[in-house]
């Protein structure tokens, strides 16, 4: 609450206020020239002139523009953490996707020479049929 009632120019005036509605009766936080430390310098709210209701509602509103920054500052990194978890995610699918593609290729590859050993297996096979033949005519024929 302010009053109007007039202070000697020689005392110090000290004026504390809450962002977030709480009653009067409150007691004053400390008003540290640097209350949001993470903002640049350039960007902190600049102390208010006392005598001026409309430099200390500036003040006020640069404060909770300023906590709004922060808010959405603390937004923006968990955002871009969770988007490195994502781009991780998706790296790892692409490797995988990759891995599966070459295991397929692998597999068809694997599965060609296997018919190929498999029809010269056969092939083998049938002409070792035909020289025992061959062999037992000539026995028989001895």
């Amino acid at each position: 609450m302010i009053s109007t009632a007039r202070v000697p120019a020689d005392k110090p005036v000290r004026i504390a206020f809450s962002l977030d509605n709480a009653p009067d009766d409150t007691p004053p936080e400390d008003s540290d020239p640097l209350a949001f430390p993470e903002l640049e310098q350039q960007l902190q709210p600049l102390p208010p002139c006392h005598d001026s209701m409309e430099s200390m509602q500036v003040f006020k509103q640069h404060c909770q523009i300023a906590e709004e920054y922060r808010e959405v500052k603390k937004e923006i990194a968990l955002l871009e953490e969770r988007k490195k978890e994502l781009i991780a995610k998706l790296d790892q699918a692409e490797k995988e996707k990759l891995d599966a593609a070459q295991l397929v290729r692998e597999f068809e590859a694997l599965t060609e020479e296997n018919r190929t050993l498999k029809l010269a297996q056969s092939q083998c096979v049938e002409q070792l049929e035909k020289l025992r033949i061959q062999y037992q005519k000539r026995q028989g024929s001895s």
